[in-house]
């Protein structure tokens, strides 16, 4: 079994397209329906949904159940452009550790860059 997609739900579609595109790099696949657009990630489709509804904000971690973060992989020697690019694009790193970049998206969804290679990390 594998992940067949994720579904984010954001205010500012256009928004967020632009950061998970321009910003992440992640290629569109397209627009099936007003309201929608559909980006590749790494063969997982990421789907943005427009709702109505404005974003919540909290802190970085919460109590409450449910999604916490969308991780990405990069590779550990990227790590240091990914700082440089997000820079570059006014989005802060919200929090660090050895192997992932914190960031929240546009609309406060927690997006991870990890250099974790989790097999070999529970081979040890």
């Amino acid at each position: 079994m594998r992940v067949h997609h994720l579904a984010i739900q954001v205010h500012d579609l256009e928004r967020a397209r632009d950061f998970y595109s321009r910003v992440l790099g992640l290629a569109e696949l397209g627009r099936p329906r007003d309201g929608a657009v559909w980006l590749d990630c790494g063969g997982t489709v990421l789907m943005l949904e427009r709702v109505s509804a404005v974003p919540l904000e909290d802190g970085f971690r919460t109590e409450r159940t449910g999604l916490h973060l969308l991780a990405l992989a990069i590779g550990a020697d990227e790590r240091e452009a990914w700082e440089v690019r997000l820079r570059a694009h006014g989005v802060d790193v919200v929090e660090r550790t050895a192997y992932t970049l914190y960031v929240r998206d546009p609309e406060g969804n927690r997006v991870g860059l990890s250099t974790l290679d989790v097999p070999s990390y529970f081979a040890r």
